[in-house]
């Protein structure tokens, strides 16, 4: 028996695929597809038992409480002289909920006067009489993109170039308007100030959607756009030849008479598409080259497109068995580069005509060495590489750089590591550190890397720590000053494990985000060092035994003192061991993600593996992670019921999402439970 759902369906192919690959039978299976076409829709009802239902427009009370939920808190809340033409604009839209969104997106940004108003209405009832709902809602969306100054005009066409459902990294996001000089201004730091409040704006507008957000409930890090709304983008970002799309079967329609300027291969590409590449002869003024899909037919053929001279950016987020780079040299403007294209690349060796670049990402591309010329990109600041790679001497002659991840520090050569006390704008760090067999003087090599973190502690505001061996990591974190720095994130990842919460962390007072792994005998007063942090929004703490023993710990008590702040707590355990919330505990904690092994006895023993659920007052989001290894299906069940009984006795009644990782329960054929809300994992995740 199974049960499907497939959103979005645009044509009968895929869905004929997707029905000749299911095992008939009658086993009371369902599948469940949504289609904005009417046709696919009576394709996939050929069944005998087979429905199609059509959604309805919202009624009025659902559309003025959708409508006024944006504007403000409630119907109540609306002022007595806008009740009337509000009825009127909700009449417009004709119970569309995108619609809806669209205008009180645009009312929004308004003086919320009845003048305003009712010029709105006016300007919506030209835009939309006499025409489908499909119509009268793109005629919407175009009233709200020429309400919109021009520079967002240009930030939200932009968008076009990602794909469908495309999840969009907000940072990169900002770093790509500020490379195509989208964002006004001269002052990199302050532009991409000035890129993050343009977007906020698109997403007070509901042109954007946020899909996730920080620990401060303020910075949206990941956010996608509406397929009807990227349908309207993208016809907006063709017709102005604002974007150039390449389809699998070759270029939108108006590639041919205009000059390409950005350039977006959004699909998996055909062989003929691929000869098409060989006869462009307007890609002289491509500023920007965006690469997604797999795309393994590209090779050399799309690279001739990098013979731009004004080429700012190439982001290619795809994998290709081929990628010749060798006339990126001469894109002396470029700004960006990113990419994630498989083992076979390495950057050109005279990489330092990019006098421009400011971003270089190559985490995901093998390349075992950086090019000894790197070191001259005097504006380079952010280099993103694999732990793999081994950087070059002379680190420090990069005085922009405020970036460096992911590098390992046992692969580098001693005068690498002494150079980086020179990088004093540094302000991200990530590095793991376990030692090679080629490395000679251990002792020295760790005298140097301790020497220049202690010097980069002072400006740093973020920090990540991988694989850092037991005897390092205490010396390393001896070599955190007293004083209060303006660290802000900071995690270990793989490390040994602390069998004490280190004292110096206390001295940590702008910490916002911190993970640590800690052993599981760690003391009540090495919990209380964490709860004291004054500015702390998110905590993840990973539990592991020091002992190779099944043996039973008592529980791990958060009390009402400390942890005033914390917002969003992942606790991962995957032994015998209890966590408990005393009364008063965590009182704005809203977000709880809970990974533990489903095999543990003690929660029967002792009456829990969770206790006190009830006791955080904040909560709203509840996500369970259970590690079905070595558990039968009697365990997994037994600690879902737990948690299911505990979030469901909560006065709030915080949303519950349930994960199963591991083998062994799927061996046992035992059924899954349905996910209680698919969208919580871009909130929860860590």
């Amino acid at each position: 028996m199974y049960f499907i759902l497939i959103d979005d369906i645009w044509s009968e192919t895929p869905w004929q695929l997707v029905r000749s690959a299911l095992p008939r039978n009658d086993n009371g299976s369902r599948v469940i597809s949504t289609t904005r076409s009417k046709t696919v829709a009576r394709s996939c009802c050929a069944g005998v038992d087979a429905q199609m239902y059509e959604a309805k427009p919202l009624c009025d009370d659902d559309s003025r409480r959708l409508f006024f939920k944006r504007l403000f808190w409630s119907s109540e809340d609306c002022p007595q002289d806008l009740t009337e033409v509000a009825s009127d604009i909700l009449k417009k839209c004709g119970g569309l909920p995108l619609a809806i969104i669209s205008i009180a997106g645009l009312l929004a940004n308004r003086s919320k006067t009845k003048e305003v108003w009712v010029s709105t209405l006016k300007s919506i009832s030209a835009a939309v009489d006499k025409d489908s709902p499909i119509d009268k809602m793109k005629r919407i969306l175009l009233l709200s993109y020429f309400e919109l100054p021009h520079h967002l005009r240009s930030c939200l066409l932009y968008l076009s170039v990602f794909p469908e459902d495309y999840l969009i990294d907000c940072s990169q996001l900002i770093l790509l308007w500020v490379a195509e000089s989208l964002i006004p201004g001269q002052e990199r730091e302050s532009m991409e100030q000035l890129g993050r409040s343009y977007l906020n704006e698109l997403i007070n507008r509901s042109l954007v959607q946020p899909t996730k957000v920080g620990a401060d409930g303020t910075t949206v890090k990941t956010c996608r756009v509406h397929d009807v709304i990227l349908e309207f983008i993208v016809s907006k970002a063709v017709e102005d030849n604002f974007v150039t799309i390449w389809n699998p079967n070759g270029f939108s329609e108006n590639y041919s008479s205009n000059k390409i300027r950005r350039l977006s291969i959004q699909e998996d590409i055909s062989p003929r598409a691929v000869e098409m590449a060989k006869t462009i002869k307007n890609a002289a003024h491509i500023r920007s080259i965006n690469i997604f899909g797999s795309n393994s037919l590209l090779g050399k053929h799309a690279y001739e497109f990098l013979r731009s001279q004004v080429l700012r950016v190439l982001n290619i987020d795809c994998s290709v068995k081929e990628c010749y780079l060798g006339h990126v040299k001469s894109s002396g403007q470029m700004k960006y580069l990113r990419m994630a294209t498989g083992p076979y690349n390495k950057l050109p060796e005279d990489i330092e005509k990019l006098q421009h670049i400011e971003t270089l990402y190559v985490r995901r591309v093998i390349i075992r060495m950086l090019p000894s010329s790197i070191i001259q990109l005097q504006r380079l600041v952010r280099l993103m590489v694999s732990p793999l790679v081994q950087l070059p001497d002379g680190i420090g002659n990069l005085p922009a750089l405020e970036e460096l991840s992911l590098i390992d520090f046992g692969i580098q050569s001693i005068r690498f590591l002494h150079g980086l006390c020179n990088l004093t704008n540094l302000k991200v760090l990530h590095f793991k550190w376990r030692y090679s067999t080629k490395v000679r003087d251990v002792e020295g090599h760790r005298k140097a890397c301790i020497s220049s973190l202690s010097k980069l502690f002072m400006n740093l505001r973020e920090l990540l720590v991988v694989d850092i061996p037991d005897a390092t990591l205490v010396t390393f974190m001896d070599s955190c000053v007293s004083t209060p720095l303006p660290l802000r994130m900071l995690k270990f990842v793989n490390t040994d494990k602390f069998s004490i919460v280190p004292h110096q962390i206390s001295s940590l007072v702008n910490l916002t985000r911190l993970r640590i792994e800690l052993n599981s005998e760690v003391s009540k007063g090495g919990i209380n060092i964490l709860a004291s942090l004054p500015m702390l929004l998110s905590l993840t703490v990973c539990f592991h035994s020091s002992s190779t023993k099944s043996i039973l710990h008592p529980r791990h008590a958060i009390n009402s003192h400390g942890f005033q702040r914390l917002v969003k707590f992942n606790f991962r355990c995957w032994l015998e061991t209890a966590l408990e919330f005393e009364p008063g505990a965590m009182q704005k904690l809203q977000r709880l993600k809970l990974h533990l092994a489903a095999r543990c006895q003690f929660k029967y023993e002792q009456g829990g593996l969770v206790l006190g659920l009830q006791n955080l007052a904040g909560l709203k989001h509840v996500v369970l992670s259970i590690d079905c290894d070595a558990a039968t299906a009697d365990d997994v069940l037994a600690l879902e019921d737990d948690i299911r009984g505990a979030a469901g006795a909560h006065p709030n009644s915080p949303i519950l999402r349930v994960e199963r990782v591991g083998q062994s329960y799927m061996a046992q054929g035992c059924s899954r439970r349905p996910l209680d809300h698919p969208m919580l994992e871009a909130q929860c995740g860590e």
